[in-house]
């Protein structure tokens, strides 16, 4: 595989061959892969083209509990149960929005599941409650009655456009709730962390300052589809669209989703 053409890491390329079976004369680590693109061994590769760089010490965060002013009916990410928190179960989402630049109304809603780092990209005319909720009445219209197995609780910070949270979870195809919502504490983006580090990776498609309504829905579609066929490490180099597969089949929701798939 071509790094560059395909923007996987360098760990990415060696774990998916590793995980795929495929053996190769020569075969080396992640490591001296990385060693041999800072020496220049490859040609026409060098460290400025990688797109993952070698992995930097975590950062360590310290609990916040600052309530937000403005969603203090809201119910916080510490009434979130354990086994969401420690990821045990598929349908649990982290959310936020992605902007363009000052002045500029399209945005991009993005969900990313906490266990198998699926991701969905939906382009709205305006990062709104009402284009949130209506984001979200149109994946209830997608999945129907698989919508509360595949969503079953939504994390969001603090923005404007999430704060009728109410409206989020009432199910427009039935009565009953359809979903559960959590907000993180204000100013603590790392207890959405799986969300963030996607949207990182989307920043690599769409940089700051673009303007999102120029994107069309193929190029949505493209980097939503190489984001859940991407490797990754802590999924032991599967990929999100293959651990979300394999959940639905070992919990029988084959047939629940199976009008959905691509």
């Amino acid at each position: 595989l071509n790094l560059i053409d395909v923007r996987f890491s360098p760990d990415a390329i060696i774990g998916g061959i590793k995980v795929s079976g495929r053996k190769f004369a020569g075969m080396i680590c992640t490591k001296t892969l990385y060693n041999y693109i800072d020496k220049g061994i490859f040609s026409g590769i060098s460290n400025e083209d990688l797109w993952q760089k070698r992995n930097k010490k975590r950062r360590k965060y310290r609990p916040v509990g600052r309530v937000s002013r403005t969603n203090r009916m809201c119910r916080s990410i510490e009434k979130r149960p354990l086994a969401v928190e420690k990821r045990r179960d598929y349908g649990h989402w982290e959310g936020d929005t992605l902007k363009g630049p000052c002045g500029a109304k399209t945005s991009l809603i993005t969900l990313t599941e906490r266990k198998s780092r699926e991701e969905i990209i939906i382009k709205v005319a305006q990062a709104s409650q009402v284009a949130i909720k209506e984001a979200i009445d149109e994946l209830e219209r997608k999945y129907g009655q698989g919508f509360k197995s595949k969503f079953k609780s939504i994390t969001f910070d603090n923005g404007v456009e999430f704060l009728d949270w109410r409206s989020l979870e009432i199910s427009i195809l039935g009565k009953g709730r359809r979903t559960t919502i959590y907000f993180a504490h204000s100013y603590s983006s790392w207890e959405r962390g799986t969300n963030e580090n996607h949207n990182r990776m989307i920043r690599r498609f769409v940089p700051k300052g673009t303007d999102i309504a120029d994107l069309t829905e193929n190029k949505i579609n493209d980097i939503e589809d190489w984001m859940n066929n991407y490797p990754r490490k802590i999924l032991a180099y599967k990929t999100p669209k293959q651990v979300t597969a394999e959940y639905l089949r070992s919990n029988n929701f084959d047939q629940e989703f199976k009008f959905c798939r691509n």
